[in-house]
């Protein structure tokens, strides 16, 4: 079991254009503990001079965590006015209905904005790759009313409780991806993988459909470029050497499609590569020194098969785009 320290982290994030405006805020890291798994799903509750931001809202189902971890540090839902989600993927972005319909606005790549508001077809995608597991996993995902979402772009600036955020556009991941910056800070949703705290392992989320190889890297030589202090990754806590982080990072990327390439190349069914894509990650794993536990909180927070399938698409969909321009 592994416990956040009560204490928040105290920033002092500076302009880029104004090194000499410093804005003191309080940055604290809420434990959502998706599945009773501690360390896998954080929300992001910044404090500035005019009030809270909350950064990602997690699933519906773990909405009852996030308002216990509000409440423990002095906040009530109500005191909450501004929402940030990086992207509406459930595990980022499942409770941003709710906040919505409690008065909060909540800004979101301009991509995912629509599918805040009427979620229908996000809904009907993910419950055809969850299933009955749907509920369990994720909750209730509430529509937004259209006048609570702001539709957000590359670079623009969210001027909010005093605090500057300047959204990234940072595809790979997801298309409708956001990094937001925040002084010389970023948080990172999924565009700058997976790392548990304490944990000598990064991952690669993949999902299906928009895994893209090529875009993912240059999303993350852009990130590379900006020169921050520290990632806030929602899955999971500071990273404090983000050049050293994001380099694996890139390596990581291509390693992984290139080993689920030759699984594909090999003739390898769906099922058979599960297994086989699970093994590497759980030697990978065994071999940085990490218990079951541990590994079972990077699948909690990274289900594995949804990487082989993401891949897997992106790769035969490259060849079928090669054998489509031979014609």
């Amino acid at each position: 079991m592994f416990f956040l320290p009560a204490k928040p982290e105290i920033y002092s994030p500076r302009s880029r254009d104004n090194y000499d405006t410093i804005t003191i805020m309080n940055l604290y890291t809420l434990d959502l503990n998706f599945q009773n798994v501690p360390q896998t799903i954080a929300s992001y509750l910044i404090v500035g001079p005019d009030g809270p931001v909350l950064v990602e809202t997690g699933p519906g189902s773990t909405l009852t965590n996030l308002l216990a971890e509000l409440q423990r540090h002095g906040f009530k839902p109500e005191d909450v006015r501004h929402v940030l989600v990086t992207h509406i993927h459930l595990d980022h972005a499942g409770a941003a209905g709710w906040w919505a319909q409690h008065g909060a606005q909540v800004y979101v790549h301009h991509v995912g904005a629509p599918h805040l508001i009427n979620p229908d077809r996000l809904l009907q995608s993910a419950t055809r790759i969850y299933g009955d597991k749907m509920d369990t996993l994720w909750g209730d995902f509430l529509p937004s009313p259209a006048e609570r979402v702001t539709a957000v772009y590359d670079g623009d600036v969210i001027d909010v409780a005093g605090l500057q955020f300047t959204a990234i556009e940072s595809p790979g991941h997801a298309r409708h991806h956001h990094v937001y910056r925040l002084g010389d800070i970023a948080f990172t949703g999924d565009a700058a993988g997976i790392h548990l705290p304490d944990m000598p392992m990064i991952d690669v989320p993949a999902p299906p459909p928009e895994f893209e190889l090529e875009v993912w890297e240059a999303t993350v030589d852009r990130l590379l470029a900006e020169n921050f202090t520290t990632l806030y990754p929602t899955h999971f806590g500071a990273v404090n050497n983000p050049a050293e982080h994001l380099t694996a990072l890139k390596g990581l990327m291509g390693e992984t499609a290139v080993y689920i390439k030759t699984q594909l190349d090999a003739g390898l069914e769906r099922d058979d590569l599960v297994d086989a894509y699970n093994h590497w990650n759980r030697t990978r794993a065994r071999q940085a020194g990490m218990n079951d536990m541990a590994i079972h909180q990077y699948e909690t927070s990274n289900p594995w098969y949804m990487s082989v399938d993401g891949i897997s698409r992106y790769w035969r969909k490259r060849e079928k785009n090669a054998q489509s321009g031979s014609r």
